[in-house]
């Protein structure tokens, strides 16, 4: 798809590219709250949560442009064209994502049609959902001694088709992240099993991390599938694979219950 311009005219605006974290409003960055108060147009995520939604001002417009498996939502090139439109009749243009832009959120796709229409941009990074699930679910992803180093993938409808690494991802030295990885946790939990990760290798799903909804279902590798198809997975959900995952109970901290009214909406009066 050709991105469409407006011949002889300059953009009037910038795009900020923003992350808006794993749903907690009060993970949000000072910059993104600051940049989300003075916005004119806001395209937003489906991942984005209602809280940090309730921050943009009212005088501005509000554009979903979500993706969710299984449920009608913009094409890339139309969010692209989109955002080159809004950036010629708009000041101040926010791409709001969940978690960070640059990790499996398709900013990088985004700013390049941004960078070839000559827009301005500028990119405000969020806590990615890894790092915000991993610290509310009470499971460090690195550990001196369970973990080493941690791998983020992906794990969407495409797994069948795409060559994956499952013998790198099978590291039992490693830990494993899996972002988008429902719909595929059967196949996922085969061939890291095949490829050599024990079946016994501690696991969890977290659904909608940081916030009042979390839910955390544990389990092991060889039950994955299963575990998968658990009522308490609700999307947005994370998969943890690795040794971490056995801390998670002593280390748990969050009490989803208890989460209160937050301050951060007074960062942006």
């Amino acid at each position: 798809m050709d991105i469409v311009t407006l011949p002889g005219q300059q953009t009037a605006g910038k795009v900020w590219l923003v992350g808006a974290g794993p749903g907690d409003v009060d993970l949000l960055t000072l910059k993104a709250a600051r940049v989300l108060a003075a916005a004119d147009v806001v395209l937003y995520d489906a991942l984005v949560s209602d809280d940090i939604l309730a921050l943009i001002p009212a005088s501005a417009e509000k554009i979903a442009v979500g993706k969710r498996a299984g449920a009608h939502s913009a094409r890339q090139e139309e969010i692209n064209q989109l955002l080159v439109t809004k950036a010629f009749t708009r000041r101040n243009v926010v791409r709001l994502k969940g978690g960070d832009p640059f990790i499996f959120g398709r900013g990088g796709e985004e700013l390049q049609t941004l960078a070839e229409a000559g827009v301005q941009f500028e990119v405000i990074p969020g806590i990615t959902a890894a790092s915000g699930t991993s610290a509310y679910a009470g499971i460090p992803l690195t550990h001196r001694d369970h973990a080493q180093g941690v791998t983020f993938i992906t794990g969407h409808c495409q797994l069948d088709s795409r060559p994956m690494d499952w013998q790198g991802y099978a590291n039992p030295a490693n830990t494993l992240v899996v972002y988008m990885g429902i719909l595929n946790a059967g196949l996922i939990q085969r061939e890291l099993i095949n490829h050599g990760r024990s079946a016994d290798t501690p696991v969890a799903i977290v659904s909608r991390a940081t916030t009042a909804q979390q839910q955390k279902v544990i389990g092991t590798l060889g039950a994955l599938e299963a575990l998968a198809k658990d009522p308490r997975v609700v999307m947005p959900a994370l998969m943890i694979v690795g040794e971490v995952v056995s801390l998670a109970d002593s280390l748990n901290w969050f009490e989803p219950a208890a989460v209160s009214e937050t301050p951060a909406k007074q960062l942006v009066k």
